[in-house]
């Protein structure tokens, strides 16, 4: 990709500049998580670096984020909904609004190089990160973005945690201080968040460049096991795309979901209802 795909603007829309804030920011947490990680290393810090990585990635973001929210391929009491979608939103990747509105996007105009937000067809880069750094309104601006996710806007809750999502960090960087000192606030805020970013960014472009395809379909999603692994099913990503209202993403027996088993766990409590099941022809 080159730097003029980059920044070219869609036809009749402003062209999107670079954001200082959003670079900054996400270097800052770059820089600290390579500067700091080996100083404070330690087993246990690793540990709740990897534990807070599944919680708010797998729960958070995996099952809450996307597949409760954004699809509701299955439906949880209210309160725990909430609780969730705060899991999603210590994971530092937006509020859930703003999550879901994009989502919704990128299934909508799949691959379509001016209207999905993170279009894989602009290259591996843009697909990854660059999208952030090169913010449009239509995608981040919230009078705009809410318009897709009215279902989410309709509740104070969500829109509360939409704005103050950030604020999240202090008091969990403030548990982690207390159990395990600065060793747990570097692995368990900035490595954590690190390694969920790019965990997550790889279901957006490598998942839409590599891989295989259960299914035909017009778009570029692919089935990549390796994201699905740090994902947890996620990476099934053509299977996803065909069925993107279905609970489970992995279909074949090897295609591993840990997101559906978290679900499943769900079902069995009685918490989990109304769950959408994919076709029996493929069961």
């Amino acid at each position: 990709m080159t730097a003029n795909s980059v920044i070219t603007a869609p036809e009749g829309r402003q062209t999107p500049t670079l954001s200082w804030v959003n670079v900054g920011f996400f270097a800052t947490f770059h820089l600290l998580a390579v500067v700091l990680a080996p100083r404070y290393f330690s087993w246990s810090a690793l540990g709740v670096a990897l534990f807070l990585h599944w919680l708010l990635g797998g729960i958070g973001i995996c099952l809450g984020y996307h597949r409760l929210l954004s699809h509701r391929s299955f439906r949880v009491p209210r309160l725990l909904e909430y609780a969730i979608a705060t899991l999603g939103s210590l994971a530092i990747q937006g509020g859930p609004i703003f999550w879901v509105s994009g989502h919704r996007q990128h299934h909508a105009h799949t691959e379509h190089i001016n209207d999905d937000p993170y279009s894989a067809q602009r290259g591996f880069w843009w697909s990854h990160i660059l999208w952030i750094f090169y913010p449009r309104p239509e995608y981040f601006d919230a009078k705009l973005y809410r318009q897709n996710a009215p279902d989410l806007n309709r509740q104070p809750f969500y829109r509360w945690l939409d704005r103050h999502f950030l604020l999240l960090q202090l008091p969990l960087a403030a548990l982690l201080y207390v159990m395990g000192g600065w060793s747990f606030v570097v692995y368990g805020i900035f490595v954590r968040a690190v390694l969920l970013w790019h965990s997550t960014w790889l279901v957006n472009s490598a998942s839409h460049l590599w891989g295989y395809r259960t299914f035909a379909s017009n778009d570029g999603a692919q089935n990549l096991w390796w994201v699905s692994l740090l994902t947890y099913g996620e990476g099934w990503h053509n299977n996803h795309h065909t069925y993107p209202h279905v609970a489970k993403s992995g279909f074949r027996w090897w295609e591993i979901d840990v997101t559906w088993w978290a679900i499943c766990a769900l079902k069995q409590l009685g918490l989990a209802k109304k769950i959408v099941n994919y076709p029996s022809s493929l069961r």
